[in-house]
């Protein structure tokens, strides 16, 4: 299956730059798979397209500020961006400075210190901090930057760390905001609520891999990053019986569809705990266990593009963005949303 079938001109000045005020008034593409017909809303609408016979699947990861900035022993400035956690004092990361090594130190704000005890790939170091745990935590969340995606060019500020977070955001651990689910807002959900609409939380922690290109011509080839993900007993529980009964599950997000159908058996059934999934989902694949999703628009190529292609066709799926182009939508992480469904409208 070739990469080029996945390809689209986008204009640069449609890659969102900042989020929309209120949250839940970006806009709001609705695709029905099965009709194969389009809506423009805007997100406010959702609950009038929802019921109990609805289930949300939400993905309450938070983002911590990956992106530290500290100095060589020699006074060279070096940049850090943690991308993995191993345990509590010791993180994978990507070291934007030549010439260091092992047993290299870099010392940051706060008298914090990481300590470079492996070399992975030459790109990618094993680090060690000299602090562990929950104070590590907080002078990371202190001295930190949010790790905006490459195309998001607008500085870091105490404003943005709140943007490029759920308000329902509650596991540290993501290197990268679950971005379908920033439209939400406390209107919203309570709305759904009123409506009958279940709601759950999974958890994953998004790694960067999710913005790593795709650099194969065969998008089958293409070895997918890993991440770590955990659903609780209760949850699955709740979410089997309902699936059971024939509701309609919404993923929220290509991370909490990702998390549903990497614990999903072939018959659809969940198990519950907490494991690295890497899961790839592309054209061909049949969804175990989502019915639905809500997800923004992805890069051209991407293996975002794939899995939402798996859900609808190929076709579909450029066609509506080629319609969203048209309209203006805004792309991306801090841009408009869409409901792949079937059968509303």
């Amino acid at each position: 299956m070739k990469i080029s079938l996945f390809d689209y001109n986008l204009p640069r000045a449609l890659i969102a730059q900042s989020q929309i005020k209120p949250r839940d008034h970006s806009r709001l593409l609705i695709l029905d798979r099965a009709k194969e017909k389009i809506s423009h809303q805007h997100f406010y609408n959702l609950p009038e397209y929802l019921s109990a016979n609805d289930v949300l699947v939400v993905n309450e990861t938070k983002v911590f500020p990956a992106r530290l900035y500290g100095h060589k022993s020699t006074g060279g400035q070096v940049e850090i961006l943690l991308t993995e956690k191993i345990n509590n004092s010791t993180w994978l990361a990507m070291i934007g400075a030549r010439n260091l090594k092992v047993g290299d130190s870099i010392y940051l704000a706060d008298k914090l210190v990481a300590k470079i005890i492996k070399d992975i790939d030459g790109k990618i170091k094993q680090i060690k901090f000299n602090q562990v745990g929950k104070k590590l935590e907080a002078i990371i969340d202190s001295i930190g930057h949010t790790p905006l995606p490459p195309y998001i060019k607008i500085k870091d500020s105490s404003k943005i760390k709140k943007d490029y977070q759920t308000i329902y955001a509650r596991s540290l651990g993501s290197a990268a905001a679950p971005t379908a689910g920033l439209h939400f807002t406390n209107k919203v959900l309570q709305q759904l609520n009123k409506k009958g609409v279940k709601i759950f939380k999974v958890t994953l922690h998004v790694g960067l891999g999710t913005f790593a290109p795709v650099e194969v011509e065969d998008i089958t080839k293409h070895k997918i990053h890993h991440e770590w993900a955990s659903i609780d007993k209760n949850t699955v529980e709740s979410l089997n019986k309902l699936k059971k009964q024939g509701k309609n599950i919404i993923a929220v997000g290509t991370t909490s569809a990702r998390t549903l159908e990497a614990f999903a058996t072939k018959a659809g059934h969940l198990s519950s705990g907490s494991k690295w999934v890497d899961i790839y989902i592309y054209p061909g694949y049949k969804y175990k266990f989502v019915d639905d999703l809500i997800t923004n628009f992805h890069l051209p190529k991407s293996s975002l593009l794939f899995m939402v292609a798996a859900l609808a066709s190929r076709e579909q799926i450029l066609k509506a963005y080629q319609k969203a182009i048209k309209l203006k939508y805004r792309f991306f992480s801090f841009g408009d949303g869409m409901l792949i469904t079937k059968n509303r409208l």
